[in-house]
C-alpha cells in the first residue's frame, strides 16, 4: 500500500511539505477506533489504497497498522494483495525485517500490523547529513544483501526496495513494506495497467512489465547503495517516463564513486538480470569493517538512531517512575518532540510524535487481579489404554516456529506458558492449545522472566528496568528502573536482581522502590549466573566459577560463603522449606540460614561425580549425575534403589508420576520420561525426525502438562 512518503523523484516535497506529512494527524471522522486488539491512537499517512495509523495493544506494545480503505474492500484484486503483503511479510525469517505482529480482515476491511521501528530511513540519513562514509556504506551492503538472501529463501521477491524503505536501527537496517511483494512468478504490470514500482529503483524488467525474479532487488539494492555512497539517485530525469528510459537504456549516473566501490556495485546494475551477482556474493565482496556491529551506534546515525529510542520509550512507557521527583506530564512530552523530530514507523517511513494524553495511574499499576485458576489437563492411564508403555507419546500440540530458538525456557504461569518470541521479545502461550495469547518485544527475550506468586510476570528492558505484565492478559503493571542486568529470584517481597554495575538489588513488588544496594564480593563479581533461589529471608546466587553466596533478603548482609562447589556443571540453586539444594561435585543440602551442610550425595558410577540441577517433587530431589537420572530423599540423602540410565543431561522437571529430561546420543535428540516410583522408563519422544541433528531444548511443566522449547517449536505433552 502506497503511504505518503512514497513518492517519485519527480514528487519530491518541500521541506514544509515533508514536516507536514511526519507528523500524525488525529482520529478524524470515519476512523476505526480499535481494529483487533490495538487501540489506534492517530493517523501516520495516507494514499490512495488506504491509511496507516499508529496503535498499541493491551500490552502497552506499539505497532503500525495498515488498513484499506472502505470503499475500496469490495475490490476483490486490492483486498488479494493486501492479504498476499500480510503472507509474505510473516513467511520471511529474519532479523534484517520488520516483524509482522498480527494480520486478519475484520468487518471487511483487511488490516496489518507491523513493528514500529525507532529510527531514521536511509533517505532521511542521507538528506540530512549527506552520503555514508565506507564503513556505513559496506554495513549497509551486507546488511541489506543478507536480508534480501533471507526473503529470497522464503520464496518472495521484495520488489519495492528503496531508501524510504531502509530503517537505520541500533541493531543494524531493517528493511520494510512488503506492499508488492510477491511469489517469483506473476507480471509486473497490475490489472490495471500501473507499474507499482518507484522509478528509478525498480529492474528493467519491472519496467517493462516482464516476469521478475530476486535478480530485481539487486538492481534495486545497487540503485540503494549508488545514493547512499553519493548522495545522488542512480537514474535521474525530468520526469517519470524520462527515468524509467534511463533505467531500460541509460546508464548510471557513478559520479562520486571511488573505483573499488564501483566495481563493487556496478555488476548490480546491470540491464540482464543473469549477469548480476546474488545477495550471497555481495554480503562476500564487501568486505566488514572492524567494529562493524558498532557502526550503527556511533556518530551522527547513531545520535538520530538513540534519539529515535529515546523518543518511543518515553511516550509509550507508563509514566510511573520509582525515582525522586515528579514525572513529566505526557503533554509536556509530546510538546517538546514535537519540536525536535519524529519516530519512523515500518510501513513506509512516517513519521510521528503524538500520543494521547493520560496514563494508568499509580493505584492501577499497583492493582494486581488475583492468579487465575489453572486449567489442568486429565492424567494419562496406561491401564485405561491411553498409551502404551515404551512407545511414543502423542503431543497435545505443537506449533512450529513460534518461539526464539536462543532464548528462554518456557515458564508455565497458570493459563499460559511464556516464552521468547520468535520476532523478539517475549509471548504467552494458551496451555490448552498452544496458540499465542499476546507478546510484547518491550523486554529482552534473552533475559530471564519470573512469575510473581503467579499473579504478575517480570522481565527486565534493554535499560536495565523492570517491567511487569499480567500473565493472562499481558496487560502491564508497574516498572521500576532498577539497572537490572541479571533477574535472578523473587519472593512475596521484593524481586533481586544484579545491576549493570555488578550490584546486587531489592526491588519491593508493593511499591517498585529499591529496598537495597550492595556490593558483591570481589570471588563473585561479575561471575554471577542468572538464576538464584530465595526461601525463608535468605537469597542464595551462584557464580561461573561454581561458588556460592547466601545473604539476607532484608538487608542485603552477606550471611554464609560456599567455595569451589562445582566444576563443570552450572551451579544452580534450588530452596524449599529453610534447605537449599546445591549441585556440582555433589548433589549437597544445605540449612539455607547459616550453609550447614545436612546431607550429601555423591556417585560411585560417575567419575569424577557432576551433578545437574535439582529438581524438587514431595518428598524427593531429582537430579542428572553424569549421564544417570537419580533419586534423593529431601531428608535422608541418596536413594540407591533408584536410578534410571541413559544419556541425559541438563535439567529435569517433574509433573504427574513421570520425571522428563533430555537425551542426546548419536547426533539424536529425545525427550525421555521415567517413572517416579522405580525410574523406569515410560515413554519417548524423538525430536529428529522433523528438526534435524542440532537441537535446542527446554523444559517446563505444570497443571499436567509437559513443555518443550525445541530450536523455534513449542511442544505440549500430557502426563501420565
Amino acid at each position: 500500500m502506497a503511504t505518503s512518503s512514497q513518492l517519485s523523484p519527480c514528487d519530491e516535497p518541500t521541506g514544509a511539505e515533508k514536516r507536514k506529512r511526519q507528523a500524525m494527524r488525529p482520529l478524524g471522522t470515519g476512523d476505526p477506533i480499535r481494529l483487533g486488539p490495538y487501540r489506534l491512537l492517530g493517523v501516520l499517512g495516507e494514499g490512495g489504497m488506504g491509511k496507516v495509523y499508529v496503535g498499541q495493544d493491551h500490552a502497552r506494545t506499539v505497532a503500525a497498522v495498515k488498513v484499506l480503505r472502505p470503499e475500496l474492500a469490495h475490490d476483490t484484486g486490492l483486498a488479494q494483495r493486501f492479504v498476499r503483503e500480510a503472507l509474505a511479510a510473516q513467511a520471511v525469517r529474519s532479523p534484517g525485517v520488520a516483524a509482522v505482529l498480527g494480520a486478519q480482515t475484520e468487518g471487511g476491511r483487511p488490516w496489518i500490523a507491523t513493528e514500529f521501528l525507532a529510527g531514521p530511513t536511509l533517505d532521511q540519513i542521507v538528506d540530512r547529513r549527506g552520503p555514508l562514509d565506507d564503513a556505513e556504506l559496506r554495513a549497509l551492503a551486507v546488511s541489506v544483501a543478507r536480508t534480501l538472501r533471507d526473503i529470497h529463501a522464503a520464496g518472495f521477491v521484495h520488489r519495492d526496495l528503496k531508501p524510504p524503505n531502509i530503517v537505520l536501527t541500533s541493531t543494524g537496517p531493517r528493511v520494510i513494506d512488503f506492499g508488492i511483494a510477491r511469489p517469483e512468478h506473476g507480471l509486473t504490470l497490475t490489472t490495471t495497467g500501473q507499474i507499482p514500482v518507484t522509478p528509478g529503483y525498480g529492474a528493467p524488467e519491472q519496467v517493462l512489465g516482464r516476469r521478475v525474479t530476486p535478480a530485481a532487488d539487486v538492481f534495486s539494492l545497487g540503485a540503494v547503495l549508488v545514493y547512499a555512497a553519493t548522495g545522488k539517485r542512480a537514474f535521474e530525469g525530468t520526469h517519470v517516463a524520462a527515468v524509467q528510459y534511463e533505467v531500460v537504456h541509460g546508464e548510471p549516473h557513478w559520479h562520486g564513486l571511488s573505483p573499488e566501490l564501483h566495481a563493487l556495485i556496478a555488476p548490480c546494475l546491470a540491464k540482464e538480470a543473469a549477469a548480476r551477482p546474488t545477495p550471497e556474493q555481495i554480503s562476500g565482496a564487501f568486505t566488514l569493517p572492524k567494529g562493524h556491529d558498532r557502526v550503527w551506534k556511533r556518530g551522527s546515525v547513531g545520535d538520530a538512531i538513540r534519539e529515535r529510542e529515546r523518543e518511543v520509550r518515553e511516550l509509550t512507557a507508563p509514566l510511573l517512575t520509582t525515582q525522586a521527583g515528579t514525572p513529566p506530564s505526557r503533554r509536556r512530552l509530546l510538546t517538546g518532540f514535537a519540536a525536535g523530530g519524529a519516530l519512523l514507523a515500518a510501513t513506509g517511513g512516517t513519521g510521528w510524535w503524538l500520543l494521547r494524553d493520560g496514563g494508568p495511574s499509580r493505584k492501577d499499576l499497583f492493582a494486581i487481579p488475583p492468579a487465575v485458576k489453572t486449567p489442568s489437563a486429565r492424567v494419562l492411564s496406561a491401564d485405561a489404554g491411553d498409551y502404551i508403555v515404551g512407545d511414543q507419546v502423542k503431543p497435545l500440540w505443537h506449533h512450529k516456529g513460534v518461539v526464539g530458538s536462543d532464548a528462554l525456557a518456557p515458564l508455565p504461569v497458570r493459563d499460559v506458558v511464556i516464552a521468547a518470541a520468535a520476532a523478539g521479545g517475549i509471548a504467552a502461550f494458551n496451555v490448552v492449545d498452544g496458540k499465542r495469547r499476546w507478546q510484547t518485544s518491550t523486554v529482552e527475550a534473552t533475559g530471564r522472566c519470573l512469575s510473581l506468586s503467579d499473579r504478575l510476570l517480570v522481565a527486565a528492558d534493554k535499560e536495565g528496568t523492570l517491567r511487569t505484565f499480567v500473565p493472562a492478559t499481558g496487560e502491564p503493571k508497574w516498572t521500576a528502573r532498577a539497572d537490572a542486568a541479571v533477574l535472578l529470584a523473587a519472593d512475596e517481597e521484593a524481586v533481586y536482581v544484579v545491576t549493570k554495575d555488578h550490584r546486587l538489588r531489592s526491588v519491593g513488588r508493593s511499591d517498585a522502590r529499591i529496598r537495597w544496594t550492595v556490593s558483591i564480593p570481589a570471588p563473585f563479581r561479575t561471575h554471577v549466573l542468572p538464576q538464584g533461589a530465595v526461601d525463608s529471608g535468605t537469597l542464595v546466587v551462584s557464580t561461573t566459577n561454581g561458588h556460592a553466596l547466601a545473604l539476607s533478603t532484608k538487608t542485603g548482609r552477606s550471611l554464609w560463603t560456599l567455595y569451589n562447589q562445582a566444576r563443570k556443571k552450572q551451579l544452580v540453586p534450588v530452596a524449599r522449606n529453610g534447605v537449599v539444594y546445591l549441585n556440582g561435585k555433589s548433589l549437597s543440602a544445605r540449612r539455607i540460614s547459616d550453609g550447614k551442610e545436612i546431607w550429601q550425595a555423591t556417585n560411585e558410577y560417575v567419575t569424577p561425580p557432576e551433578w545437574g540441577p535439582a529438581e524438587i517433587h514431595g518428598d524427593f530431589v531429582y537430579s542428572i549425575v553424569g549421564t544417570m537420572l537419580t533419586r534423593c530423599h529431601r531428608d535422608k540423602g541418596q536413594d540407591y534403589r533408584w536410578a534410571s540410565y541413559g544419556s541425559a543431561e541438563g535439567s529435569v522437571v517433574v509433573q504427574g508420576s513421570g520425571v522428563w529430561r533430555v537425551h542426546q546420543e548419536y547426533d539424536v535428540t529425545t525427550i525421555r520420561t521415567a517413572s517416579i516410583e522405580d525410574g523406569a522408563e515410560v515413554w519417548k519422544y524423538d525430536l529428529y525426525h522433523f528438526l534435524g541433528n542440532k537441537i535446542a531444548v527446554s523444559l517446563g511443566a505444570d497443571g499436567n502438562r509437559a513443555f518443550a522449547t525445541a530450536n523455534s517449536d513449542l511442544i505440549g505433552f500430557p502426563v501420565f
